[in-house]
This record gives C-alpha cells, sequence and structure tokens, in this order.
C-alpha cells in the first residue's frame, strides 16, 4: 500500500480534479461525520498514517483508467481498503474490460449493482459490456433499467443508448 502513496500523491496533484468535478465511474460517495460519537471507530475517521484513503486510490485509478492505463489502475484498485464499494467494484470492471476481459469484467458491475441497484452508470458500462459479448437483448435490458431508474433524460441512458445505436448500425451494415 505505501508504495502507492508517492504515486497517487503525484497523481492528485497533477491531476487534480476541477472544483466540483465528479469521477464517471460512480455516484459520489456517502461522506461520514467524524465528528459524530457513533462514526468514531469507522475507517474512513481512522486512516492509518501514510496510507492511501479509499477516495485517493478510487481518484487516481480514475485518471488512470481516462489516459487508457487500464493495467495501471487495477494495479492500484487492488489497494483498496474496502474493495466491495461499488464504486471500485465499477472502475474495476471498467478497467478489466477494457484489457479485453469481458466476462472477468463481469461480475464486478454484477456485485457493484447487487450493493447498489440505482447505479445506473453500472448498468450502462455492463450494458456496453453484453454489447461487447453480443448479447444485444441483455444490453437492451440494461438499458431499460436505466430508463426505469433516471428516465431517458439522464447521461446514462443517452450513453448506453449511443452504444446500442452504434451496435446496431455496425451489425445492419454487416448483415
Amino acid at each position: 500500500m505505501n508504495a502507492f502513496r508517492p504515486l497517487l500523491a503525484g497523481l492528485c496533484l497533477a491531476l487534480a480534479l476541477p472544483a466540483g468535478a465528479k469521477a464517471d465511474f460512480g455516484p459520489p460517495k456517502k461522506k461520514v461525520d467524524c465528528t459524530k460519537p457513533e462514526n468514531k471507530n469507522k475507517s474512513a475517521c481512522n486512516p492509518k498514517h501514510g496510507e492511501a484513503s479509499d477516495d485517493e486510490i478510487y481518484n487516481a485509478a480514475y485518471w488512470m483508467a481516462r489516459e487508457g492505463r487500464y493495467a495501471e489502475a487495477l494495479d492500484i484498485l487492488k489497494a483498496a481498503h474496502n474493495p466491495e464499494d461499488p464504486r471500485i467494484l465499477n472502475a474495476t470492471g471498467f478497467a478489466t474490460r477494457n484489457l479485453g476481459f469481458v466476462d472477468a469484467a463481469l461480475p464486478y458491475y454484477q456485485r457493484a449493482l447487487a450493493r447498489e441497484p440505482d447505479f445506473v452508470l453500472a448498468r450502462a458500462y455492463l450494458g456496453e459490456a453484453y454489447l461487447m459479448k453480443g448479447d444485444l437483448p441483455a444490453a437492451e435490458g440494461q438499458l431499460s433499467e436505466i430508463a426505469r431508474r433516471c428516465g431517458t433524460n439522464c447521461e446514462a441512458y443517452a450513453h448506453l443508448s449511443a452504444n446500442i445505436d452504434t451496435y446496431k448500425s455496425k451489425r445492419a451494415g454487416h448483415g
């Protein structure tokens, strides 16, 4: 873990998110109020000296993936304290899928959705994975779930819908 600290610090300085920006891998993490006595023993309130937080790990992996450095993103994600955080799972699925391991990516998206069923970006990425496998009905199923959860005007719906349209166009051109 400590081996990642210099890399994470450098990424945070070089690739800091603009104020108010959010990463694409998931919903904002619920903040723990460490001033409340009931939260004093939570890991978010007790970081170990010299270790990166899951937020730092997630953000560093996000930027690695944005730059197409998927294997490095996966290495960083392995350092997460809570590997079952839906954001960490979604990011792991994303990097794994983009390395060409679609079947290996599917369980990460499924676990993220088991923990947070309304995580529509994970649904969009799962839909993309299904398209990569040639499973249009499964991708359209995820699109329907996204529409049910956030409507047809949300970003995740537009993202997957465009990918489905491209898939259909390419398939029609080769059929």
